[in-house]
């Protein structure tokens, strides 16, 4: 093996880069043969195991010991891309790991990193191109095309070769896994850049991105109608949970306790149905007309106001923590192209949409359904959404995986290569009332990719405060797409109470084509 000595580039450290003047010129000479155009070494050191304080301030424990080199990244002269690749000294599996980020980047995210070298993997981390932070970028819009693909694609080939260099030999298998906006990585690396993985773990992927970001200004619009709080109390929204488990439960596949739909789907919701509050009412038990009225924006969701075209799916039922502050720090994209001074109460969905889309959908949205690339060359495909997620709802996941289906002719033909969970209960990631956390996600891949086990039940876990140094509250099975575990009888939080029913699929409003660009 052949080990890189600590370089670090730095003013405040000038005898030591002198020390290691030499080595670092034998390092440089070797990127510049290896034909690495726009590539920076910014830092380079040898971490032994234990704990290691990481550059934003967080002490990560129990690491083996490990190489980090921190470099950056030009594709374009505007370009700014931090990439941080870190390499296990004697614990190397032979595989790489490209992990995602979220919201709008800006950071590396050190959590994925030491999570993958900690499972033995060669992982790296990109801060997207938006550092410090994605409203920065109002005035780059090179960094806009960084963001939304080049930047996991330069992290990806730039890494590969490095990590060549150092073990003087390729991964065998190479694996990238995300969620949220990592989600939206995953989805862009299958559909543009098809050679760069093996095996992918999309999870809750925003890669509808402009339409998503857009039905959060509607949901703002609505629940907030240009105050600096909510119109909609969080009591309101546990007390609509309350009235759908009322009347739902058991119908989706739900067990006795559960406070969350299985499949929220079964919900036909009319918010006029909902009982209304007078003055004699106690008004923690029923809506009043302004509830009401917010509820039927929500649940409709989106739509240009002069054609009645659908921009993007409603809020799904069944989740209570909406992220409906004017503060939101998803107005990124908006100032990018509206302006720093973008004000969402004065977003119009006809023509600002299209305006949007015109500069950022061909760069942001990762919408294409043909993955044939990567099906043909064996690469596959996980992806996962709770059903309870108020931020990347789970309908728009369910239209673009039909989407595949018809591309790909069927159901049969798609999962072959891409299957796609449906997490009863979880919220964005993780979290939630229901089950919280989907297995060794990386495990399932690598066994479908290297020795051909497709996943079929996966055994997902609910956990006190959605955290897994706590108590386990139920186990449950869940399966692929349009397969539903269903509550047979017995102990419900034993898996073995459970089997797996077809539901029907689809069944979700459909986004207009103009607006799956």
């Amino acid at each position: 093996m052949k080990e890189l000595i600590t370089i670090i580039f730095s003013i405040l450290c000038l005898t030591a880069f002198e020390a290691n003047a030499q080595t670092s010129n034998v390092l440089l000479q070797e990127i510049n043969a290896s034909n690495l155009p726009g590539l920076f070494i910014t830092e380079i050191q040898d971490i032994p195991s234990g704990s290691f304080k990481v550059p934003d301030g967080e002490i990560k424990t129990h690491l083996p010991a490990f190489t980090r080199i921190a470099f950056t990244s030009k594709p374009t002269p505007e370009s700014n891309i931090r990439i941080e690749l870190w390499l296990p000294k004697d614990t190397w599996n032979g595989r790489f790991l490209g992990t995602g980020n979220g919201g709008g980047a800006g950071r590396i995210n050190y959590s994925n990193l030491s999570s993958g070298i900690m499972q033995g993997f060669a992982t790296a981390n990109t801060d997207m191109g938006t550092s410090p932070n994605a409203d920065q970028i109002i005035d780059y819009p090179e960094r806009w095309a960084d963001f939304g693909y080049r930047s996991t694609h330069m992290m990806t080939v730039l890494s590969k070769k490095l990590l060549e260099m150092y073990y003087q030999k390729p991964a065998q298998y190479s694996y990238f896994e995300g969620c949220s906006t990592g989600g939206e990585q995953a989805l862009m690396e299958a559909q543009r850049f098809p050679e760069d993985y093996n095996g992918i773990i999309a999870g809750a992927p925003a890669n509808n991105r402009t339409h998503l970001h857009t039905s959060f200004v509607w949901n703002l619009i609505a629940t907030n109608q240009g105050k600096s709080t909510p119109l909609i109390s969080q009591k309101k929204m546990e007390l609509l949970l309350k009235l759908l488990l009322q009347k739902y439960k058991g119908k989706d596949g739900s067990a006795p306790g559960d406070n969350f739909l299985t499949d929220p789907r079964v919900c036909s919701f009319d918010p006029e149905i909902l009982p209304k509050c007078t003055e004699c009412n106690n008004t923690d038990s029923c809506f009043s007309k302004e509830d009401i009225d917010i509820f039927k924006k929500l649940y409709a969701g989106p739509t240009n106001p002069r054609t009645g075209e659908r921009i993007y799916a409603p809020l799904p039922l069944g989740g209570t923590h909406l992220d409906i502050t004017p503060s939101s720090s998803h107005n990124y994209m908006f100032k990018w192209v509206f302006g720093k001074d973008f004000d969402y109460t004065r977003f119009n969905f006809d023509r600002d949409m299209a305006k949007m889309d015109s500069i950022l959908a061909p760069i942001l949205n990762a919408n294409n359904p043909d993955l044939s690339a990567l099906k043909n060359r064996g690469g596959k495909i996980l992806m996962y959404v709770g059903t309870a997620d108020q931020l990347v709802p789970y309908p728009d996941l369910i239209n673009y995986y039909e989407r595949v289906m018809e591309a790909q002719g069927d159901l049969k033909q798609t999962q072959d290569f891409f299957r796609f969970y449906l997490i009863p209960g979880m919220a964005h990631c993780g979290g939630g009332p229901g089950l919280n956390d989907f297995g060794s996600k990386l495990t399932i891949i690598q066994d479908w990719v290297e020795k051909g086990i497709a996943p079929g039940e996966i055994i997902a876990t609910a956990f006190n405060c959605c955290d897994t140094i706590h108590k386990v509250r139920f186990r449950r099975p869940v399966y692929p797409y349009p397969k539903f575990s269903h509550y047979m009888g017995g102990d419900p939080t034993s898996p073995s109470s459970y089997n797996s029913i077809d539901h029907p699929r689809g069944g979700v409003l459909k986004p207009d084509k103009a607006y799956l660009k």
